[in-house]
């Protein structure tokens, strides 16, 4: 089974913007998560594969999910970027055929993911 593989992470400053890609196919719904150190690892921002999306509070009206279905791409695109926002960010995808929407930011609905890409964000 292939995982996913996320691009695109690297340093900015703050007030700055990255877009961050991941490549995955098959998938009913995928989310973006992120992660640093000493903190749980959070849904940040997913989308069905209709394009029904979910933000968390922490980045709604900063970032932007969106997917192209034909190339098995899934973006986000991330302005005003915030030293808070540095973390690691991973792409998860899963196959169910039925979910809840209203749970699509946890990460107990998601089978696979990648490996992560480094997302650092200077004052």
């Amino acid at each position: 089974q292939v995982q996913p593989v996320e691009s695109g992470g690297g340093s900015v400053e703050s007030g700055g913007s990255l877009r961050l890609s991941c490549v995955g196919s098959g998938y009913t719904y995928m989310a973006w998560f992120r992660q640093s150190p000493g903190k749980e690892r959070e849904g940040i921002a997913a989308i069905t594969r209709s394009g029904r999306k979910s933000y968390s509070a922490s980045v709604k009206g900063r970032f932007t999910i969106s997917q192209d279905n034909a190339a098995n791409t899934m973006s986000l695109q991330m302005t005003g970027l915030k030293p808070d926002d540095t973390a690691v960010y991973y792409c998860a995808g899963d196959r169910a055929r039925s979910f809840d929407f209203a749970y699509l930011l946890h990460r107990e609905m998601y089978e696979d993911w990648g490996q992560g890409t480094q997302v650092t964000v200077s004052s």
